[in-house]
């Protein structure tokens, strides 16, 4: 393997995640062919990982019942959710599209298994949570080939775990860290959709960059 990207590799990397979003109601029927999910799966699985622990697992679901069991805890927890903010960001939040359950033609569930290793892991011995975050990088790594590949990819964090667990029949040792929605989409949007909708800007990453140790934040400015 060539160690040394060419400037078009490059490029087509910056590319994925610059124009990676968080899909939600733009996902069309189509089905994901199976050699386009394994290579995404496999590119998350070549995810880093504490200790090298491999930690997680990937639940794939297609099944109507399972995604209508799942959004039914979704329209309870958004409730709950909505309610917790007041006044225009009340009503904002409401007006805002937030999962793609039933629509995408996938959905995928990543689990954490802290146990894999063995009760103590290179790499885990002061930093308990890292396999959690190892977990996380192999999302990260799923979106971004999901992308290359032309597929949208929405995270849904607006449900109860207790919920996901019983309809996924996740066993209470295994953690899940991620429920994502996947398919062909009819675009991917120039801007991030919160950005656009008023809720969030992007910050500035001047702001958010120390040298050599913490700063106190930039206020006012």
């Amino acid at each position: 393997m060539d160690e040394d990207f060419t400037p078009a590799e490059r490029d087509a990397l910056y590319k994925a995640i610059f124009s990676r979003r968080d899909v939600r109601g733009q996902f069309r029927p189509d089905p994901v062919p199976d050699e386009v999910l394994n290579r995404i799966l496999l590119a998350a699985h070549h995810a880093p990982s504490v200790g090298f622990m491999q930690p997680w697992n990937f639940i794939v679901i297609t099944d109507k019942e399972v995604k209508s069991r799942i959004h039914a805890d979704f329209a309870r927890a958004n409730e709950e959710a909505a309610a917790m903010f007041e006044g225009e960001r009340r009503g904002l939040y409401s007006r805002l599209k937030l999962e793609g359950i039933r629509e995408a033609p996938v959905n995928l569930c990543i689990t954490c298994d802290r146990e894999r290793s063995g009760p103590v892991v290179l790499g885990r011995t002061h930093m308990p949570a890292m396999d959690l975050y190892s977990c996380v990088c192999a999302v990260q790594n799923l979106w971004l080939a999901a992308r290359a590949e032309g597929l949208g990819v929405g995270w849904v964090s607006i449900l109860h775990e207790d919920a996901l667990r019983n309809a996924l029949g996740i066993p209470e040792r295994i953690v899940p860290i991620a429920y994502l929605c996947l398919g062909r989409v009819t675009h991917f949007e120039a801007t991030p959709e919160l950005e656009t909708k008023g809720w969030r800007k992007r910050l500035p990453l001047e702001d958010l960059v120390f040298r050599d140790r913490w700063q106190e934040e930039k206020q006012g400015e």
